[in-house]
């Protein structure tokens, strides 16, 4: 198991750079006692600074999105359509309200407990290629909202960086409402990685 990544690192301006550099390393949580990992493979960046696909678009704070406005570090993790539950790497400097969306993980440990929480019997990429999926898999749900990301429950893991060439660039999925930051390039994934939710 790698070193958790200081709080401090989240703080970097620059939500793209994040969104790259999460890339290769592992989310992790305990939950219960049962602890599972897994390597992020996909990533998507957003910014609270004019990015109309962003929930703090302009600096827009609602209840929901309160914790984007933290400083860097800490989880955003909010319900979609009712059912899924997306978590989010809050970054920048505190007001800013950037946050990259994690999208995809390969399973590393706890793959049992993975496959019990999703009704699974074997390996398949549906365990964990998605963003609902993954949070499902490794039990994190809006009970983990705002926590900070070097906790005991919920925390990430440095990792060696990945070499430029192997990360893939590509517009976000799902923001067609976003007009022209919809063309945005802010969606990253490992290349030739079996685990990426979608080419």
């Amino acid at each position: 198991m790698g070193e958790k990544i200081e709080l401090t690192w989240y703080l970097n301006e620059d939500v793209v750079f994040v969104a790259r550099q999460l890339l290769g390393k592992t989310l992790c949580t305990d939950i219960d006692g049962e602890i599972t990992r897994g390597k992020i493979v996909e990533t998507e960046a957003y910014s609270g600074n004019d990015d109309k696909a962003c929930h703090a678009n302009n600096q827009r704070k609602t209840k929901r999105n309160e914790v984007m406005f933290s400083a860097g570090g800490r989880a955003y993790v909010y319900l979609c359509y009712g059912i899924h539950h997306l978590v989010n790497v809050v970054s920048n400097k505190e007001g800013n309200a950037d946050a990259v969306l994690i999208r995809a993980i390969q399973p590393i440990t706890g793959i049992d407990i993975m496959l019990k929480r999703r009704k699974m019997k074997r390996i398949e990429k549906r365990l964990t290629a998605g963003p609902g999926v993954l949070s499902q898999a490794l039990g994190i749900t809006t009970k983990h909202y705002g926590m900070p990301l070097d906790s005991e429950t919920i925390w990430i893991e440095n990792e060696a960086l990945l070499d430029e060439q192997q990360i893939i660039s590509t517009t976000r999925i799902g923001v067609e409402y976003a007009e022209e930051d919809a063309l945005k390039p802010w969606r990253f994934y490992i290349k030739e990685n079996d685990w990426v939710s979608r080419y």
